[in-house]
């Protein structure tokens, strides 16, 4: 068996390398495309939650006081 040279195993190592590189790129654009498709869901129920909730919210200021707890 003949020893590969030192600028083939060089060559073989960048190889390798390269491979690794692509896919931990394939691995990122997947969980970018994920994280998308999360973030436009999350738009589209903001969305719709802020359509059921009228102008302005709705409802008269609150005086703090009626927001106490029972057993004060």
């Amino acid at each position: 068996m003949q020893d590969s040279s030192p600028l083939e195993q060089r060559l073989n190592d960048l190889e390798i390398k390269a491979s690794y590189t692509e896919d931990l790129l394939d691995q990122l654009n997947l969980a970018v495309y994920r994280q998308q498709q999360q973030i436009d869901d999350l738009a589209r129920e903001l969305l719709r939650l802020r359509q059921q909730v009228p102008e302005g919210g709705g409802a008269a200021p609150r005086n703090l006081r009626d927001e106490l707890p029972p057993h004060y």
